[in-house]
């Protein structure tokens, strides 16, 4: 199956240096695609077959990369002249598998979902320190979306 494109939405493939006695797993640096600034990188977890979300950032871009374990991410696009207005785009990240920093601009909606049989981890770096009120969050049953 084809990957859908969406306007605002980037994967890029990072670099894993295998060492025997553990990997060096690339995430960001200022000279790479998807950088534009440094406010806060934090990490977040998701239990097996939990979904958060949704969750939409006004000024913000996000740069996500899972570090442990498998996500399944969900953007969803309700922006007003889109070329992608209406349309959902999905990726599943690993360390293991699919190793790349997900880029999502503002005025996506996003939600993810842990698909490995363990917790997973994600680092999300972000151009300001967190601000609860540039956000927007509605309940995962206002976008209709099958998770699991």
């Amino acid at each position: 199956m084809g990957r859908i494109k969406m306007e605002g939405v980037v994967l890029y493939p990072l670099r894993r240096i295998p060492n025997p006695k553990g990997d060096i797993l690339h995430a960001l640096k200022s000279t790479d695609g998807g950088y534009v600034g440094f406010g806060e990188a934090y990490f977040t977890q998701i239990h097996a077959c939990e979904v958060k979300g949704w969750k939409r950032h006004n000024r913000m871009a996000l740069n996500l990369v899972v570090v442990i374990g498998k996500v399944k991410f969900v953007i969803y696009d309700d922006r007003e002249g889109s070329a992608t207005q209406g349309e959902f785009f999905e990726t599943t990240l690993s360390p293991d598998v699919n190793y790349q920093r997900l880029t999502v601009a503002p005025g996506l909606w996003m939600a993810f979902a842990g698909v490995d049989n363990q917790t997973s981890i994600l680092m999300d770096i972000i151009p300001e320190p967190h601000d609860e009120c540039e956000g927007d969050r509605v309940t995962l049953e206002t976008i209709p979306y099958h998770f699991l």
